[in-house]
């Protein structure tokens, strides 16, 4: 797994327990025998870990894992009438077919290649493995290394940080906002495996190839089914559903990523708050909302805070603990910043040149740099 700053590790699996390994542990040991006053009182990322530990012990491997993996596995399974359907002469079948496909990718490209590039759909590391290739290449038409790179090695261990962790991976401040912000993003199913191919170099040969066969059959498989099952009669008319599966949920799928990072607190490389602080002012969740949370998975939409926070954990057990953390935070006076999707939405289009184009300011936390 890889070496995230007070990162979730999974720990002994007959308990089901997850271990945060921290760079104070030896501070927090070394106050506990110093007798009395401030030594002994433990730091707020400390106190609010062994709270939502303990909720992850007493939780079930269902609620751990199994909810989410069986929503997983409902969409693939939806896959079989989604074929089926766009088989149909009649407009009705074949746009409900269309619809089926459109909201079962996003299921299993989304919410499935997310939990995959945090391991969380396995307490095997193996298997976390297998897991992520399957998800991000084969059904996300991406590289697995540059995924799991650029999200957890860079997003989560550099949340808001400039040049780092700034989500300035997702700005295009040549297009203007419109174009941006509902046109540009139903082209990413052409620009994804692209973007793939062109994070191949420097890679070693095996990985190159594997990831190469991987985004090759998930993309041949979907086109032979279209064909085979479905009975499309020519390759373009293929490949055009194809584009409009994988792009259907697309523009929500960019606003979800610029709409809970950018625009709040940006720190320096050199002057970062220490980690609590940082996700609490750089994160921001969105409303419970039925299609987003199925699709996406609650620690991209209404417990981004728990995620960053805790980013192993798993999006059901992201939000059986969003009470737990969401009171701690409120009790200890600190951020626990929620917003609508529409309000983030206005708000980005009202502001764009100074959102997406322009460099952001730097926040000094003072007291806690």
């Amino acid at each position: 797994m890889q070496n995230v700053p007070e990162e979730w590790r999974e720990g002994d699996e007959r308990m089901g327990e997850m271990v945060v390994k921290r760079k104070v542990d030896s501070e927090v040991k070394k106050n506990e025998g110093q007798g009395g006053g401030e030594g002994e009182k433990e730091s707020l990322m400390m106190e609010l870990t062994k709270l939502v530990q303990k909720v992850v012990k007493e939780s079930s491997w269902w609620e751990r894992r199994g909810i989410d993996c069986s929503i997983l596995a409902a969409a693939f399974l939806c896959l079989a009438p989604a074929f089926l359907l766009l088989g149909s002469s009649q407009v009705l079948y074949f746009s409900a077919g269309m619809l089926l496909m459109g909201m079962a990718h996003a299921v299993i490209t989304f919410k499935g290649t997310h939990l995959a590039s945090h391991g969380s759909l396995s307490e095997s590391q193996a298997w976390a493995k297998v897991w992520a290739v399957f998800f991000i290449e084969i059904c996300g038409s991406f590289s697995a290394q540059a995924g799991v790179q650029g999200h957890i090695k860079m997003h989560h261990a550099h949340t808001n940080v400039i040049g780092l962790g700034d989500s300035s991976v997702w700005k295009a401040p040549f297009l203007p906002r419109t174009v941006y912000l509902f046109i540009a993003p139903l082209a990413l199913p052409i620009i994804t495996p692209l973007v793939a191919l062109a994070h191949l170099r420097g890679n070693s040969v095996a990985v190159m190839v594997r990831t190469v066969l991987m985004v090759t059959l998930g993309l041949y498989s979907q086109y032979w089914l279209l064909i085979h099952v479905s009975g499309f009669l020519s390759p373009l008319s293929a490949l055009l559903c194809m584009l409009v599966c994988r792009a259907m949920f697309s523009v929500t799928y960019i606003h979800v990523n610029i709409f809970q990072h950018i625009g709040l607190h940006m720190f320096s490389a050199t002057s970062r708050p220490k980690r609590i602080y940082q996700m609490t002012h750089g994160v921001l969740n969105l409303p419970r909302n039925s299609l987003l949370d199925w699709m996406f998975g609650h620690s991209l939409i209404n417990c981004h805070v728990e995620h960053h926070l805790f980013p192993f954990l798993s999006d059901n057990m992201c939000l059986k603990v969003k009470p737990v953390v969401s009171k701690y935070l409120t009790e200890k006076k600190l951020p626990y910043q929620e917003d609508s999707y529409f309000s983030r939405l206005r708000l980005f289009f009202n502001k764009y040149q100074e959102l997406m184009v322009f460099a952001p300011p730097i926040t000094e936390l003072v007291g806690v740099q």
